[in-house]
């Protein structure tokens, strides 16, 4: 890596500068799941239900989401070294309120506020590895992004677990403030303007469909479990979210100068890759949010235990990385992706048949293996649709893939929690039971609630098998294919 030269004609050093990015995004994309294995205590903390508590991870994916197409315009218009700052700093103000937090409704607000944080430093992580680095070398780069984009949110419900049943919730928060105030001061010194800038307008009639087309969508698919399919709210909602996105979608590919370019979707090999690292995110962070609530309630294990079933999958996910980055620097996209979405595909089945007393070696050893198909696939199959756009289109096509990505995540954990939620419902006794047959009213009981996992884990399955479909459409191109680029940024 060694030294290279910013935009000013300044050198830096590229190793620290990558250090100081992939610790300060860990903290932030850790945040998509650290409440996964708390959502228990915080809905007795709060007296809460599950559709309720939710929206603490649904609402940060949403806003986050939302965040994302705005920063691909803040990439091209704003230093980076200044932006980078800035979305930490805003990350750190979400975080001390969500410490502070009295009630649920101010911790969803610090929440919401972390989202406008993360959703600027997760892409600005990935457009910074692909600008400095040429193609040949980008397998090995986004290996390194990817122990933090899918490490970090891995060992969240691990970390998560053990904190709860130790300390206090508001320690979740507590512990991320002086490593993100570090962070932050380094960064005056170790952060540097590496991306080019330019002075453009931004397209305020673009953000507000942008913002009300995703959000919309997203909060009709979330509010599904509480209020069911029928619910003229969640009707509404999802109807407007489609027309608002198609007219945001038209807009984008009329303008001159688009606020989300969509016409790098143009490019086959780009819109396969969005298409398949989304569906392989819709089976990975909706499973590994229903599972811990199954270990939790249906088996009564603790908050830790219930992380550390997921613990060795997430160090799975670490080791594999940057392995499967430099397997792809020589052998492409097309096997990896085929043999990792097979493996989560295989990996998942099972979980439609678990019950009460399924051995926990059985969901540990099942879970290590999709964990192990996703790390195949995510940065691979994402790192090859990059390489098929030009250098100046890296920012564009970042944004592009993070928006349709996370609205993804978004989508399937809000579908997946519904399913699990109404099946649940629909399938329990009634209360006239529970006077006359205490004992058959509970056995009636676990059985509606592990129907309801049975049914969200196909939902999950049926993602799986789509993802391996697509998975045959990806290039088998290698990238030592590729002729090597001067990258901005990089040795000069």
């Amino acid at each position: 890596m060694g030294t290279a030269i910013d935009e000013n004609g300044k050198p830096y050093n590229r190793t620290w500068l990558i250090v100081l990015l992939l610790v300060g995004s860990f903290c932030t994309v850790l945040n998509q799941t650290i409440l996964t294995t708390a959502f228990p205590t915080l809905m007795k903390a709060f007296d809460i239900n599950t559709s309720t508590v939710q929206w603490l991870t649904t609402g940060f994916m949403m806003v986050n989401g939302i965040m994302i197409p705005i920063s691909a315009w803040l990439t091209s218009r704003v230093d980076s070294k200044k932006l980078y700052l800035g979305a930490m700093t805003t990350f750190l103000i979400g975080t001390i309120t969500c410490y502070i937090a009295p009630n649920f409704g101010t911790l969803l607000t610090g929440r919401l506020i972390q989202a406008l944080g993360v959703g600027i430093t997760m892409p600005l992580l990935q457009t910074l590895m692909l600008t400095i680095f040429p193609a040949n070398k980008r397998g090995t780069a986004m290996g390194l992004a990817g122990l933090v984009i899918g490490v970090a949110p891995a060992i969240g419900p691990t970390l998560s677990g053990w904190v709860i049943d130790n300390y206090r919730w508001r320690t979740l928060f507590g512990m991320i403030i002086p490593v993100v105030i570090v962070v932050i001061i380094a960064g005056f010194w170790l952060m540097k303007s590496v991306l080019p800038t330019k002075k453009s307008k931004l397209d305020w009639l673009s953000a507000g469909l942008s913002t009300l087309g995703f959000g919309s969508l997203l909060y009709g698919f979330s509010s599904v479990g509480d209020k069911g399919w029928e619910s003229p709210t969640v009707i509404t909602t999802l109807i407007v979210g489609v027309i608002v996105i198609i007219l945001f979608g038209w807009r984008q590919l009329t303008m001159e100068h688009p606020f989300l370019n969509l016409r790098v979707l143009k490019v086959p090999e780009f819109s396969i890759s969005v298409l398949l690292s989304s569906v392989s995110m819709m089976a990975m962070v909706g499973v590994e949010m229903v599972l811990p609530l199954y270990l939790q309630i249906v088996r009564g294990d603790s908050a830790f235990d219930s992380g550390l079933t997921l613990l060795p999958g997430a160090l799975m996910m670490g080791v594999m990385s940057p392995i499967t980055g430099r397997v792809f620097d020589k052998i492409g996209a097309k096997r990896l992706a085929i043999t990792g979405m097979f493996l989560l595909t295989i990996g998942t089945l099972p979980f439609a048949f678990i019950t009460k007393t399924t051995p926990v070696l059985n969901l540990i050893v099942l879970y290590t293996i999709r964990m192990f198909g996703v790390a195949m696939t995510m940065m691979p199959v994402t790192t090859a649709g990059m390489n098929a756009l030009p250098l100046n289109m890296m920012s564009t096509g970042t944004a592009v893939n993070n928006t349709i990505r996370q609205v993804a995540s978004s989508v399937g954990t809000a579908i997946l929690i519904s399913i699990l939620t109404n099946v649940t419902k629909s399938d329990m006794p009634g209360k006239g039971l529970l006077k006359s047959e205490p004992l058959a009213y509970k056995n009636s009981a676990i059985s509606a609630t592990l129907s309801g996992y049975h049914a969200t884990f196909w939902a999950a399955i049926a993602f799986c098998v789509l993802g391996l479909v697509v998975a045959f459409f990806v290039s088998g191109r290698s990238p030592r294919s590729i002729k090597p680029e001067a990258a901005d940024g990089g040795d000069k």
